[in-house]
């Protein structure tokens, strides 16, 4: 949702924002197609969630892994350590991962592009130089 009193940055004909001085920065995401990380990302989208239950969400056992791969993606993902009592009844501090605002708008973002089917430049590049090889090693140039 968009807050009336702020100006929101102006986007150009070929997807990337032109900021104004007072706007929001652009939010970055490199995205993902591994379906451990799209169903994390569904279930922190929902709510915020202790290690536990995003391992069975996710169906992994490792969720702090799969959490540092999505931080390492653009998501910040903090984790907040609550205070908890484990089943014999001590007092212990339990991890919960949560989407902040940032990241909830650079998901919108990325999905946004996804669903028009518009690429990272970044990864265009990345495209353009790998075909630039394959042709070198065949030896058509």
């Amino acid at each position: 949702m968009k807050k009336p009193d702020r100006r929101q940055a102006k986007s150009d004909f070929f997807g990337t924002t032109e900021t104004t001085p007072d706007s929001t920065t652009p939010a970055k995401f490199a995205g993902t197609d591994n379906p451990r990380h799209l169903r994390a990302i569904h279930a922190l989208n929902i709510r915020p969630m202790p290690r536990e239950h995003l391992d069975r969400a996710v169906g992994c056992s490792n969720t702090p892994d799969l959490v540092s791969e999505l931080r390492r993606r653009g998501l910040d993902l903090p984790c907040q350590r609550v205070s908890d009592t484990d089943r014999d009844g001590l007092p212990i501090k339990r991890g919960v991962y949560r989407l902040t605002e940032q990241d909830r708008r650079k998901l919108a973002t990325w999905q946004r592009l996804r669903q028009r089917g518009g690429i990272d430049l970044t990864l265009a590049g990345l495209i353009l130089f790998a075909g630039a090889c394959a042709v070198l090693l065949i030896g058509v140039l």
